[in-house]
């Protein structure tokens, strides 16, 4: 089956292709263990889970909402936005894609990874991950 084409900043073009964006946005914040997992073919509430890691509460809410603004300037349409009042699992749901953005400490407390194991991980390009060292 062909990849759906979403008509997103101004051209057509593939979820994975605007999750790669939306990660794009949070790289700019220097988020840590970028991963984006395929979740189509287990579930049918969206596409790809996009998930990453601020190095601090600060951190995790400044990549918040570089996401948020980036994703506007660019007309990507939010469906839905979620934080907790500690920063430590802040969300945003773009429909077909939704971003995961915690502290270190949560991420392997809530271990989304574990409980998704069996998704496909979308290969990051070079290009996106740019010249910083991650440890995905």
């Amino acid at each position: 089956m062909a990849a759906k084409k979403k008509v997103t900043l101004g051209k057509t073009i593939t979820g994975k292709e605007k999750a790669l964006k939306i990660l794009s946005f949070a790289l700019g914040k220097k988020a840590q263990d970028p991963i984006i997992i395929d979740i189509r073919s287990l579930s049918h509430f969206c596409d790809y889970f996009i998930l990453c890691s601020g190095t601090s509460q600060r951190h995790a809410r400044a990549i918040y909402e570089e996401v948020i603004k980036s994703s506007k300037k660019n007309k990507i349409g939010i469906h839905h936005c979620e934080n907790d009042s500690s920063s430590s699992w802040l969300l945003v749901d773009y429909y077909d894609i939704i971003m995961h953005i915690f502290t270190e400490e949560s991420r392997e407390f809530y271990g989304i990874e574990r409980l998704w194991r069996e998704a496909k991980r979308i290969r990051i390009p070079k290009k996106v991950l740019g010249n910083t060292e991650f440890n995905s």
